[in-house]
């Protein structure tokens, strides 16, 4: 099955590749936005005068807006399509990094992060949704992968990039120069961007109001393929995302005695390993369909044992050599969490993907959430004991593992009763 485009299969081929790169340009600016508070959390206290809980509130609310934007946002990429939804997000996560450029207190900083979470949540799903419109679904995975890496790459720009400037020409020159690059790429959708191939049009289906929605989000949830892609997804990202978003560098510099330089290397190693991890995993899974699971725990495994490695290590602070393996490890997290849309895209029909997917990536946010919420109140709690706060992070993996082992199988029996019945079918299909 993996090496034959199915019937209807778009041709990919550079068309494909031009039109993807600009919704992916999309995406990986909407990242440096979102990771931009990662390089700026001390600033942040100093500038508002906030404590540790006060800070997570920030990365708190921008992953609340958008976990819960994600299956509207999903029902609007199958409606709308998705040249207007990313137009829509690439206005609304602009103004949200230039208001928080010049917010002049808290409250205001808050509401501009809601708003970059907002806009932010319409990208990487209309993303997904453009790959599986322009190129066949044997590449559906390595296309995944690869976007998720160029996503990574601008948290690189965020940690190299953003941070320099930061200290360099001050908290509003930086943040509020970043926010050209939003008008930049909507323009460029505005230029370039088409929903699909000529000939590939999507067949018309009815929308009813309220009924089509609620169809829609049963017909998804329905499916144990989604729900498990959703909680492979919740069970991988969180711990690179809680480590880049905010308290990566605290923990790095504070409870590790580290430079903000050094931390800053560290962080760069996690988004360089992550594209390198990216890059492997696509190709597996490309080739090896049933990879998919044990890469999936084997990450949650490596990634809680360096966890605890670095955590519980016997002395005052981690050798350099363990932080180093930690942030290699960590590498893996978005990889990883990118396995969860390969089990939700065989389980649902093109006109329920947007949708499918924006359930699966629900599970990483409420995830990163949860633990961004438990650090910073256990770091307040404690006074700033590390070893505690994090300790979260084991508590979050085990509910996730304990939903994948549930799961696995109804999700394997379903996605076999699917491939039996494509190939019947396409064995029907006259020439």
């Amino acid at each position: 099955m993996n090496n034959t485009s199915l019937p209807g299969d778009p041709p990919g081929g550079r068309r494909a590749v031009a039109v993807w790169s600009t919704g992916v340009a999309v995406y990986f600016v909407a990242v440096i936005f979102r990771t931009s508070l990662g390089v700026a959390g001390l600033d942040a206290v100093e500038r508002f005068h906030i404590n540790a809980s006060a800070l997570s509130t920030f990365s708190i609310l921008q992953l609340l807006v958008y976990a819960g934007m994600q299956i509207p946002v999903g029902l609007l990429v199958d409606r709308l399509g998705t040249k207007k939804v990313l137009t829509m997000g690439a206005v609304l996560f602009t103004a949200g990094q230039l208001g928080f450029a010049f917010s002049p207190s808290y409250g205001t900083a808050l509401a501009s992060r809601a708003l970059l979470g907002c806009g932010d949540a319409m990208t990487f799903i209309s993303v997904l949704r453009l790959g599986t419109r322009w190129f066949p679904a044997r590449r559906g995975p390595l296309v995944g992968q690869l976007a998720g890496l160029v996503g990574m790459a601008g948290n690189l720009i965020s940690t190299l990039v953003l941070a320099r400037m930061l200290h360099g020409v001050g908290w509003t020159a930086a943040f509020g120069g970043s926010a050209l690059a939003g008008v930049l790429v909507l323009v460029l959708v505005f230029l370039f961007l088409k929903d699909h191939p000529e000939g590939y049009e999507p067949e018309p289906f009815p929308h009813q109001g309220a009924a089509y929605v609620r169809r829609q989000i049963a017909a998804a949830w329905r499916e144990p393929g989604t729900r498990l892609g959703l909680w492979v997804h919740f069970s991988t990202q969180f711990p690179a995302m809680v480590f880049l978003l905010l308290w990566g560098l605290p923990f790095l510099v504070e409870a590790q005695g580290l430079s903000r330089a050094t931390a800053g290397e560290l962080l760069t190693l996690v988004v360089l390993s992550n594209m390198v991890v990216g890059l492997v995993y696509g190709q597996i899974v490309a080739r090896h369909h049933a990879a998919r699971l044990p890469l999936a725990l084997a990450t949650v495994a490596t990634t809680a044992t360096a966890w605890a490695a670095a955590l519980f290590y016997p002395g005052d602070h981690a050798p350099m050599w363990l932080l180093v393996v930690l942030c290699t490890v960590l590498g893996a997290c978005g990889p990883a969490s990118m396995l969860g849309f390969d089990f939700a895209r065989p389980a649902n029909p093109p006109e329920r993907q947007g949708t499918a997917s924006g359930i699966t990536n629900m599970g990483g946010f409420i995830a990163s959430m949860t633990t961004l919420f438990a650090i910073g109140v256990l770091l307040d709690a404690t006074g700033d004991n590390y070893t505690v706060a994090f300790s979260t992070v084991f508590v979050v993996e085990a509910l996730g593992v304990s939903q994948i082992l549930r799961l696995r199988r109804r999700a394997a029996r379903r996605e076999r009763e699917r491939l039996v019945a494509s190939r019947v079918e396409t064995v029907h299909v006259p020439a």
